[in-house]
């Protein structure tokens, strides 16, 4: 049995420390057991006190006096426990910064500071007069004062018994005279009873059987829930003519009952009140009378015996006043809390949270109202304002979806001309990130359209339109641009400006313009070439022979016109060439051989011609290239035009610079670069020669625009229109060591 009994025993050991530690501490939490604990502290010592003065339902004795005692400190060692719980869980709070702890806290020390206050006072008041209130409660006035209330109560309950006698008999006589009116009218008897109740002042009338059911009554009587409570006997001394008062030491009425004769069975019951006050001091000091003997014997433990109660009493009641005061506290704090907590959820964007409202604590119940429909319709703004941004962005995005397929560049300016859109067109067009430029101003990101949009903010009404010109990556294009005003009720809300890139449209009428021009000029020149060539080469073999006088000048004046007659032919040609560029015929072609042809006609070229220095044309060409879709004619015409420029530039610089005579160089390369869409062939001509003119290189290749005197101004332009027919590029550029550099950029090889 003993085995059986350790192991719960040692099992309760060690769960003990945490199980009943934990169960404790929430009991001593609860609610529940606070609010019961409050109640018994105010039990416990009213009984207390109404056993020491003789009033509570007790005996008074010393051992009853000392259980409540027990009791009084039990309840106060466990008002200690609760409040003592309820100041570490409002420390614990304060420490972590909980909303509201700290308002808890004064709240708490304001009514704990109301509730200790008048305790103190009256301890202190108590004791300075203990001494001259039990002296006083011992002398022969208060005896006699007590005697003499006793038989003043006895007096005033006594003239009211007998008034209620005569009121009964009063009644009864008056209702059996009309008795045969009465029985057959029973209307007429409720009434004339309530006329006789009022007229003897009584409270209640009744007329009942010996059962104590109510045949009827007066009005606004209540006896009907008393009528049980009359004894038996009441009604035989009834039977026997005598009239019954009714009375009880704790009643406060005092009751008469008679029987009717002329009435079958019937009692009059009738009552009055008397003064619960007079009832409760005939008590009281019947007993104090009683007992002011045995008092007087144990005069000497009164005081020992009145501080230590009135000590534990006033701290039984000073902590359950304390409790109280944190129960208000926290009934104050904690929807103030709740707000708080709700509040700074809602700073953080949660309008979700609601705050439960409670109409019984006034204005905080009010401030919760207007908290959560403050909350309602802050999260219908917010709900509206995110629908309304969605549906903003949606028709941005629309928008620019809409921009980014234009061609044109569409720039969206505010009312101060700050910019608010732009599609990716307008960002290449310029040159500029428009994108990181939003919110500044248009006129400084680009200066040259200053002009224009001035116009458009001084005439509102009118389209502002201009040319400009700006420079991308320093090379110079031509805009056209428009700027008009958006209006809304008769106030601009901001401006529009478009724009588009003509510099390739300029040079393509420059282009067709020059085109026709060259047909023209083509064929009125070409017919009358041939005769002239032909007529001077005749008068040369003719008349050479007879003219004996100088005939080296008419030698020299007939190969001047031959030979003007060729450049003219030659210039004719390439006004052809540019009029009637054929279409490419693109086929696998050997660039390397291509390259080759092309060096190798320019060293025969600027060695037979005569020039002020001669000029090294070389070429590094990557070897392992084979093939490049492209036509030969062309490419071949292409390379020439470019080495030719490249040895005049040259020559040109040499002209100019006497002491640079034998370091002229031009240098044709050809490579490769692998690219995603495939290879790519590359051929670069580099010269050291007077290089390209900064202003107005794109327009080089342009027909006829040329920066030598001797010029066509096709050169370039075929080479441009070449690489177009190619699917390739002409990049022009100056070295940074002197000179210029061509490069022919063909489309990528995707085989």
């Amino acid at each position: 049995m003993s085995q059986n009994m350790e192991t719960p025993g040692q099992s309760l050991k060690t769960q003990m420390p945490n199980g009943l530690a934990k169960w404790f501490g929430l009991f001593l939490a609860s609610r529940r057991f606070a609010f019961i604990l409050a109640t018994m502290a105010v039990a416990s010592g009213t009984i207390t006190f109404g056993l020491l003065t003789g009033t509570s339902t007790g005996s008074g004795e010393s051992r009853q006096i000392a259980i409540f005692l027990v009791i009084d400190l039990v309840v106060l060692l466990l008002l200690l426990a609760v409040i003592a719980e309820r100041i570490f869980a409002m420390s614990v709070q304060r420490r972590k910064g909980m909303a509201g702890s700290a308002l808890h806290v004064r709240i708490v020390v304001m009514f704990s500071l109301i509730a200790v206050t008048p305790a103190i006072l009256v301890a202190v008041f108590a004791a300075l007069f203990l001494n001259y209130g039990v002296n006083s409660w011992f002398n022969e006035r208060v005896r006699t004062a007590v005697e003499a209330s006793q038989i003043v109560a006895s007096a005033y309950l006594e003239e009211h018994i007998q008034n209620i006698g005569t009121a009964v008999l009063g009644i009864s006589n008056t209702l059996n005279r009309n008795a045969s009116k009465l029985i057959v009218n029973p209307r007429l008897f409720a009434q004339s009873l309530t006329d006789l109740a009022n007229e003897q002042a009584l409270s209640e009338a009744v007329i009942i059987d010996a059962n104590s059911v109510i045949l009827t009554k007066s009005r606004f009587s209540l006896l009907q829930l008393h009528t049980g409570e009359v004894p038996r006997n009441a009604f035989e001394r009834a039977n026997n003519g005598e009239v019954v008062i009714l009375t009880a030491p704790d009643v406060e009425q005092v009751r008469a009952i008679v029987k009717l004769d002329r009435f079958i069975g019937a009692y009059l019951l009738v009552e009055r009140f008397v003064d619960a006050r007079v009832i409760s001091n005939m008590e009281r000091v019947r007993q104090a009378s009683q007992s002011y003997l045995n008092l007087q014997e144990s005069r000497g433990t009164i005081e020992v015996t009145f501080v230590a109660i009135f000590m534990v009493v006033a701290l039984l009641l000073l902590l359950a006043a304390v409790w109280i005061g944190m129960i208000l506290a926290n009934q104050l704090v904690k929807p103030i809390s709740k707000l708080i907590d709700a509040a700074q959820g809602v700073s953080q964007g949660d309008l979700s949270l609601r705050v439960e409202v409670d109409e019984t604590i006034g204005e905080i119940g009010t401030l919760s109202t207007a908290f959560n429909e403050m909350t309602e319709k802050l999260a219908a703004q917010q709900q509206g304002l995110l629908t309304m941004n969605r549906e903003l962005d949606e028709r941005r995005r629309f928008t620019e979806t809409v921009l980014s397929g234009v061609s044109a560049g569409v720039i969206g300016l505010n009312n101060l001309g700050l910019i608010d859109l732009s599609n990716p067109t307008a960002s290449l067009l310029l040159g500029v990130d428009l994108d990181k430029a939003h919110g500044r101003s248009l006129a400084k990101e680009v200066p040259e359209m200053a002009e224009v949009l001035s116009t458009a903010v001084n005439k509102p009404e009118r389209v502002a339109q201009s040319e400009i010109t700006i420079l991308r990556d320093n090379v110079p294009s031509q805009l056209i641009v428009s700027a008009t005003s958006e209006q809304l009720d008769g106030d601009i809300i901001g401006y529009v400006v478009t724009f588009d890139d003509i510099t390739e449209l300029q040079a393509a009428q420059r282009k067709a313009a020059w085109s026709g021009v060259a047909r023209r000029i083509a064929h009125e020149i070409k017919n009358p070439l041939t005769p002239i060539q032909l007529s001077a080469e005749r008068l040369k073999r003719k008349y050479l022979k007879q003219i004996k006088d100088d005939p080296e000048t008419f030698t020299m004046c007939i190969e001047t016109i031959i030979r003007q007659v060729e450049d003219l032919g030659n210039m004719v040609d390439e006004f052809s060439s540019f009029s009637r560029m054929p279409q490419a015929v693109l086929k696998d072609e050997d660039i390397v051989n291509l390259c080759r042809q092309a060096l190798f006609l320019e060293r025969n070229r600027s060695e037979t011609e005569d020039g002020v220095g001669a000029v090294m044309v070389s070429g590094e060409i990557d070897e392992g290239i084979q093939f490049l879709n492209c036509d030969a004619q062309q490419v071949s015409r292409a390379l020439t035009n470019i080495l030719k420029n490249a040895v005049e530039s040259v020559n040109e610089q040499i002209e100019n610079h006497a002491d640079l005579k034998g370091t002229g160089q031009v240098i044709l390369k050809l490579c490769q670069h692998e690219t995603p869409k495939g290879l790519r062939s590359v051929i670069t001509v580099e010269d050291n020669g007077t290089g390209l003119p900064e202003t107005d290189m794109t327009r080089l290749t342009e027909p006829y625009v040329s920066t030598r005197n001797r010029g066509s101004g096709l050169g370039l332009a075929i080479v441009k229109k070449i690489m177009e027919d190619h699917s390739g590029n002409l990049l022009l550029e100056n070295r940074p060591e002197g000179g210029a550099r061509v490069t022919l950029l063909f489309a990528p090889d995707k085989s």
